[in-house]
């Protein structure tokens, strides 16, 4: 019995072996189908390993520029080709698709023959004539403008022609440069007035003393863009403003609907606003003069006294002589004076001054500053003229007395409310003649209460489609583990259950035939033993019955030792005993 529990089978390759002979038991469909599984994956591996290695390239083109590298490679990924990028813009292929890779690439138009840039000047040769380097400058920045026009989305190719006439001492003789541009658009797309202008002025700007008026843009069908109305008239009305006069109409309505949806919930109120907007560019001089003023709080500008004295015949008269530039000899008594003169007033000729006898006149001329105000106003251009603004707000919901939510009219005092908050959302201006109208009235296609009933079958409803291709990708990976991975593992894991009596039986003497083997061996070893001892006993082991049951008993006690040596394997064999018997 010990030599038998050495010499036992690991326990592994006890039940390796088990699950060899399952396998050679199964039916020939599912041999079959475990076959093609095999060979599927190991298809798949292989061709993967053929997929990943790495093949032989070949230089597709090289010196290529940034921007028709980026458009190769980009053709490349929609072709699914793979490539290799080095330095110096040097692309390469797999070797076997270097020429139909080129010819595919060549009816897109890649790589582009474009335009030299400032890169031209840096191979100047020794000795070049000044002509000559004044050709390669001028072919550079027609270079450097096709290339930087062509960086607009729309403009595919993009050709520059500039006349640069040549440069005189004399100022009446000097001619401005002209430039001409030749657009090449992407399929179907066109250039609005902004871009058009853009691509005028950024001519006009690289060249010096090149105006705006000297550049002349043609598309590939010999159509003038640079004549457009829009481009020509400073004060017409253009996309830009349409759109800023949008804008502003949505932004207004915004305001008061975000002020509203708080109160009445989303969708229960509705604006609309119009605004007049003008565009129109005004320059105004005004000079305004005031009143005149008193003179005290005047300030004087000028101011001119002109005094003279009038004649008389019987004042003295002539040159002036020796004696008149005598003083006056001395008065004598009586000291009298005429009558209406002062003391101590002076006389000419014992006569006072500015009587009968003498005159004086005087005038004075005043200049006063004048009060004058010079205004210049320039108006802004899009200033708002007058807002109009339409909202209606729906019922609100009220509950009833038996608790059901019923749409009600809102009072006076709450559309006043409305009013006076629509007003202030939009900046009304009694002034400048905005209206705001508020109108209550029940919506026709109010916003209803969703549940999640609803909302689930609204998703049902929006993603039919793509729900019924996942869930048939879903089938077949169940009936994949369900249907085919699940049965085989199930007869691998376990021996089938037969189908008839016969089978059952025959199953259950096989596997317990396997114990009787295990235990025959050594019911065998010990019959021989009892034997032997019994034919030196005395004789009776002739008879078969006796012969019979000392073998059985052999066999038992065999069984018994197994099972007290191996329990796992008697359990094992136990329980396909059971199966068997079921």
């Amino acid at each position: 019995m010990a030599d038998l529990v050495d010499n036992a089978a690991p326990a592994w390759k006890v039940r390796l072996n088990e699950v060899l002979e399952r396998f050679k038991a199964l039916p020939n469909n599912k041999k079959i189908l475990f076959f093609t599984a095999v060979a599927a994956v190991l298809s798949i591996a292989i061709a993967l390993f053929a997929f990943n290695r790495e093949p032989a390239y070949k230089v597709l083109f090289t010196g290529l520029a940034d921007r028709d590298g980026g458009q190769i490679t980009a053709s490349l990924q929609q072709m699914n080709v793979p490539y290799q990028i080095s330095d110096g813009g040097v692309i390469s292929v797999p070797s076997d698709k270097v020429y139909d890779v080129r010819l595919k690439l060549a009816s897109q138009g890649l790589p582009k023959a474009g335009g030299v840039g400032f890169e031209l000047m840096d191979k100047q040769k020794f000795g070049i004539s000044q002509f000559a380097e004044q050709v390669n400058y001028q072919r550079s920045i027609e270079g450097e403008l096709a290339r930087t026009i062509e960086s607009v989305g729309v403009v595919e190719t993009a050709r520059v022609h500039l006349a640069m006439p040549k440069q005189s001492v004399f100022v009446r003789e000097q001619q401005l440069p002209t430039a001409s541009v030749m657009l090449s658009m992407r399929g179907g797309r066109i250039l609005d007035a902004g871009q058009i202008a853009g691509i005028l002025h950024l001519v006009s700007s690289s060249v010096p003393n090149l105006p705006v008026r000297n550049v002349s843009i043609v598309d590939q069908d010999g159509n003038l863009l640079s004549s457009l109305p829009d481009l020509n008239s400073a004060s017409g009305l253009d996309r830009r403003q349409l759109d800023y006069v949008r804008q502003i109409e949505a932004d207004y309505a915004k305001r008061v609907e975000a002020i509203l949806e708080p109160i009445f919930g989303k969708g229960n109120a509705r604006a609309q606003v119009t605004a007049a907007v003008d565009f129109a560019e005004v320059e105004q001089t005004s000079e305004t003069y005031r009143p005149n003023s008193t003179p005290n709080p005047s300030a004087t500008r000028s101011q001119q006294i002109v005094e003279s004295l009038g004649k008389d015949a019987s004042l003295p008269s002539g040159v002036p002589g020796a004696l008149t530039n005598q003083p006056p000899s001395a008065a004598s008594a009586p000291l009298t004076l005429p009558p209406g003169a002062a003391p101590g007033t002076a006389t000419l000729s014992g006569l006072p001054m500015g009587t009968a006898s003498g005159t004086t006149h005087r005038e004075i001329t005043t200049n006063y500053e004048v009060d004058k105000t010079i205004q210049h106003t320039k108006m802004p251009k899009g200033n708002i003229k007058r807002l109009t603004a339409a909202v209606v707000v729906n019922y609100k919901m009220v509950p009833d007395a038996n608790g059901e939510a019923k749409p009600t009219p809102l009072t006076d005092k709450e559309s006043a409310q409305i009013q006076s908050l629509v007003q202030e959302a939009i900046g009304y201006n009694k002034d400048r003649g905005d209206s705001v109208n508020v109108v209550n009235a029940s919506f026709a296609d109010a916003v209803p209460v969703t549940t999640a009933k609803d909302r689930a079958l609204d998703y049902l409803a929006a993603n039919a489609g793509e729900l019924i291709k996942y869930g048939l990708f879903a089938l077949a990976v169940l009936y994949l583990l369900f249907g085919v991975v699940r049965p085989i593992m199930r007869d691998v894991a376990k021996p089938p259950v037969p189908d008839t009596p016969e089978a059952a039986e025959e199953a259950a003497a096989a596997a317990g035939g396997r114990l009787l083997a295990v235990a025959g061996e050594e019911g065998e070893e010990g019959g021989q033993a009892g034997g032997e001892s019994g034919g030196a006993g005395g004789g009776d082991g002739g008879d078969p019955k006796e012969q019979a049951r000392r073998q059985y008993e052999a066999h038992l006690q065999a069984a018994r030792d197994l099972v007290k040596a191996d329990p796992r394997m008697a359990a094992q064999i136990i329980k396909e005993w059971i199966t068997s018997d079921e």
